[in-house]
């Protein structure tokens, strides 16, 4: 299985050869919608263009879908085609926040049927390490369109309705990537309610690097996700978070380590949480 990953040095010399790469800037701050695309218009990896997340990696919000509602499909496409992403092109996402808003472009272009992408292996700073240059400004869009279409998903997804008939069956294992303590109900400032999904599992998505920012070593991710899993198969979790972002990260690590097949809960804690008839766990055990 091909890495989901790439590092500074293999995208540089993929630039340096020419190939068809697509490197895409995912910069976000939850607190500061803004704060991203101003990073990314101080300095940002030469050729890369900018996605924001809420206006091209989400959709539109209702109240009761979300904070990261999943983008209409056919949108998010076309959004890649203007970038010039073909068919055959290898799309490569970075960011400077550990690769959480990275892991959502690379979970998505998968999610429309394309599956030449990957994340840049320790994002901005990985770069910078590597002795590579940062340019200032925007890449503007091509001139020329790119030619992808959308094909069958190559991910899966699980709706609240499913996770609500599994509370009683336990089939499926849920598990959460926010921080511990939001998981425990505690220290809640994203969304209106705290708490857990019952039944569910923690795995805090920055659990998956090593202190350099780089993800860990696929066996060690296969062991920590093998703790967490109990004995069930990668096939049998559900992936979430707060709003489906960070959870891309878990599914990412998870595919770095050799677990596929697990399904992503689009909606997780913030449309969860959104309507009262569902129920709610606090504190640290299932």
């Amino acid at each position: 299985m091909p890495s989901p990953l790439i590092t500074a040095n293999e995208l540089n010399a993929l630039r340096s050869q020419g190939k068809p790469v697509i490197v895409i800037d995912c910069s976000f701050d939850l607190t500061n919608p803004a704060a991203g695309r101003e990073m990314y218009q101080q300095a940002h990896i030469p050729g890369a263009f900018y996605v924001h997340l809420d206006n091209e990696l989400s959709g539109p919000k209702t109240g009761f879908n979300g904070r990261h509602p999943l983008p209409d499909a056919d949108l998010f496409v076309a959004r890649l085609r203007a970038l010039g992403v073909d068919e055959d092109s290898l799309v490569v996402a970075y960011d400077a926040q550990g690769s959480m808003y990275a892991a959502r472009l690379w979970w998505l272009a998968r999610w429309v049927g394309h599956g030449a992408v990957a994340v840049l292996d320790g994002g901005k700073a990985a770069w910078l390490a590597a002795g590579q240059q940062l340019e200032p400004g925007t890449t503007p869009d091509p001139e020329t369109e790119g030619n992808l279409t959308r094909r069958e998903s190559l991910v899966r997804t699980v709706d609240a309705a499913s996770l609500v008939e599994n509370l009683d069956r336990q089939a499926l294992l849920v598990v959460d990537a926010r921080a511990a303590d939001r998981f425990r109900g505690e220290n809640e400032t994203l969304d209106p309610v705290g708490g857990h999904i019952p039944g569910a599992a923690n795995r805090f998505f920055k659990d998956n690097l090593a202190a350099d920012g780089r993800f860990k070593p696929a066996d060690q991710l296969r062991a920590e996700f093998g703790q967490v899993f109990a004995g069930k198969p990668a096939a049998d979790t559900v992936m979430q978070c707060g709003s489906g972002v960070t959870a891309c990260h878990n599914l990412l690590a998870m595919e770095v380590a050799g677990l596929s097949d697990a399904a992503l809960y689009p909606g997780s804690w913030s449309e969860w949480c959104a309507d009262p008839k569902r129920p709610v766990a606090t504190g640290s055990a299932q």
